[in-house]
């Protein structure tokens, strides 16, 4: 992902005059769908690519909900932090918590103080409190004996949604972990914090360190250091089939060293160092390489591994003999991975909690290499990635990071899938409906990010509306239609925390309010098509051209026949869809005004389903700017 300007087109982009005739043609469509024949579709086709950029992992979709924890990245502060009472605290570099996180809280009490005292932690622009259990763990160092007071409180309010005491016994030699688990209320709004808080009396004169402060509300299928369950259980609706990850430019680094590095990312939380990731702010890492694979078992996804491939953000190409440590690190994570636990790697990954191998079968090497200056060094580097890669493991799929053929090797071996990102505005969209349908069948195709970013004006869109949904859906009818080679398409990027954003439009986002969750218009096009997937791409017989209105017909092993529709128009369309001995099944339709978006609080566009029968022909009017998918049988 760079700029939006990145992407170069193919197929010349709709006028405006063309667009205006197009949408003022209502006339009846008449489509008669074939019951036999037709090319398998993939099974991969509709999936879901993650980086950490907008606090999508730390803030967003990871589980644990306190910012700033381990003083990670490059001048950490004491963002977030605020203390409590009569007190003085100061972010300790003297006082490690491990040799990866390696400072921590100190808290100083003056002589005088009473009651009790602490810090707080304000989370990511507030503390998610909902009408739970959390389960919260600190570190603490210093001679103390006595109660521990854990809060949730209403910043501003000074509501206690969450009152709970531990006893804790301390040293003053090192650091001791404590965990505890307690209940909470649901505050109405975002404006909370944690609060430790502890005796002043026992401390008064002196000083406690506090280190790597975890609050989590309830992860998704009760995974330690998992996903926060609200929020992916809403992403699980989609039903993705696979998960391209950690990256996205958060592969990269700004610089070879600062890189996402795989073997920082596993084990415990306190042995991982993080990173100064590269959308401004810094990674805990505490989303890493194990939790990004259990995220794809619990969801029933295909991974899809991108391995560091020698280009980095901030200038500076690795490439030619310089490139082999790099590549025996792609092999020691794979070995990590895929390995045995008779292999070194694979039996640190079941010391880490995991005796069999990860199910991963597809490993992208780099992301956009065909940009940033790594086009003319792709073609070599991403030769000696593959051969030492297929040497040991011939039965993985590799991706290369672009299909622009001046940035590949002349020849690519055969089974490689390369990979195209489209970030445009929705009229361009709508040019490239027909983008696949004569493009090479020799290599298969991941369309690894796309979007539609920006207004048919050049304006920059923030928040994902209809007219640039309906085109999206435009795109991917244009995707179905050449499953055969399109094996995997992914919208970009995944998620955002509103207020903490650096690229839009997003799929889906939140803030620390309750019932924060907001899909996008293009959220639920996405939804629409996941959820209705044929095996087999059917031929359909008309009169009609394509423009307004699109469609792609299919069946499942099921019989469940489905016809995607989208109606990139002003005017409302009527269609007559038949299918001979189908009577019966559902509607899904999604419309709004044109340029009608859901916002953070506010949704007003989420798909309506209604029952549908016939005796082989059923009528379906679709309003302006609407997507739909029939389903009967």
């Amino acid at each position: 992902m760079r700029s939006r300007l990145s992407t170069t087109m193919h197929i010349p982009v709709l006028s405006t005059l063309a667009v205006a005739w197009l949408v003022g043609q209502a006339s009846a469509i008449d489509l008669t769908v074939s019951k036999t024949g037709g090319n398998s579709s993939s099974s991969l086709l509709y999936g879901i690519m993650f980086e950490d950029i907008n606090n999508s992992g730390d803030g967003g979709i990871h589980g644990q909900v306190l910012r700033n924890s381990g003083f990670q990245g490059t001048s950490p502060g004491l963002t977030a932090y605020a203390a409590v009472g009569n007190v003085s605290i100061a972010q300790d570099n003297s006082n490690p918590v491990s040799s990866a996180i390696t400072s921590s809280l100190k808290v100083t009490v003056p002589s005088g103080a009473t009651g009790f005292v602490g810090f707080a932690n304000t989370g990511y622009n507030g503390v998610p409190v909902l009408a739970t259990t959390y389960k919260n763990s600190f570190y603490i160092k210093g001679a103390y004996s006595g109660t521990v007071n854990l809060r949730l409180v209403g910043t501003s309010s000074g509501i206690v949604y969450a009152d709970h005491n531990i006893t804790v016994k301390s040293s003053a030699d090192k650091f001791t972990s404590h965990e505890t688990s307690f209940k909470s209320t649901q505050s109405t709004d975002a404006n909370n914090e944690w609060q430790l808080r502890f005796d002043a009396s026992k401390v008064v004169g002196k000083s406690l360190n506090f280190g790597l402060v975890q609050l989590f509300p309830p992860t998704y299928k009760s995974r330690p250091n998992g996903l926060r369950n609200d929020v992916a259980s809403f992403l699980a609706e989609i039903k993705p089939s696979f998960l391209r990850f950690p990256g996205g430019n958060n592969l990269e680094g700004a610089s070879p060293s600062n890189r996402w590095k795989w073997n920082e990312t596993i084990g415990a939380v306190v042995d991982r160092p993080g990173r100064q990731g590269d959308w401004t702010y810094a990674n805990t890492d505490a989303l890493g390489l194990d939790e990004y694979l259990y995220w794809c078992e619990d969801m029933e996804m295909e991974p899809v591994l991108a391995v560091w491939a020698g280009l980095s953000l901030g200038g500076g190409i690795v490439s030619g003999s310089a490139l082999g440590p790099y590549i025996e690190d792609i092999l020691n994570e794979l070995e990590y991975v895929l390995g045995s636990t008779a292999t070194i790697y694979g039996a640190l990954r079941a010391k880490n909690g995991r005796a069999e191998p990860w199910p991963v079968k597809y490993i992208e090497v780099g992301n956009e290499d065909n940009i940033s200056g790594g086009c003319s060094t792709y073609a070599s580097r991403f030769t000696a990635i593959y051969d030492a890669i297929h040497a040991q493991y011939p039965e993985l799929t590799i991706i290369a990071s672009t299909t622009s053929s001046s940035c590949l090797p002349s020849t690519l071996p055969a089974g490689v899938i390369t990979d195209i990102h489209h970030y445009l505005s929705p009229d361009a969209f709508v040019a490239l409906f027909d983008e696949f349908d004569n493009w090479s069948r020799d290599h298969p195709i991941l369309v690894g990010e796309y979007a539609s970013t920006k207004g048919n004006d050049g304006s920059t869109t923030y928040w994902s509306y209809m007219q640039g949904s309906c085109a999206e859906a435009v795109y991917m009818i244009g995707l179905e239609r050449n499953s055969d080679i399109i094996k995997m398409a992914s919208f970009a990027p995944l998620l955002e925390h509103f207020d903490m954003a650096e690229w839009s439009p997003d799929l889906f986002g939140l803030d620390s309010s309750p019932d924060s969750i907001t899909g996008s218009t293009s959220f639920y096009v996405q939804q629409l098509f996941s959820t209705n997937r044929g095996t087999t791409i059917l031929a359909v017989t008309t009169s009609a051209q394509f423009g307004p209105v699109y469609w792609v017909a299919s069946v499942s092993d099921k019989k469940v026949y489905y016809v995607k529709l989208a109606n990139y128009g002003a005017a409302a369309q009527n269609v007559t869809v038949s299918i001979a001995g189908a009577s019966q099944g559902t509607l899904q339709l999604l419309s709004g005004g044109e340029h009608v978006s859901n916002y953070p609080h506010n949704v007003s566009i989420t798909p309506v389903t209604s029952h549908v029968s016939g005796k082989g022909s059923f009528a379906v009017n679709l309003p302006a700017w609407a997507v739909a998918v029939l389903a009967v049988s």
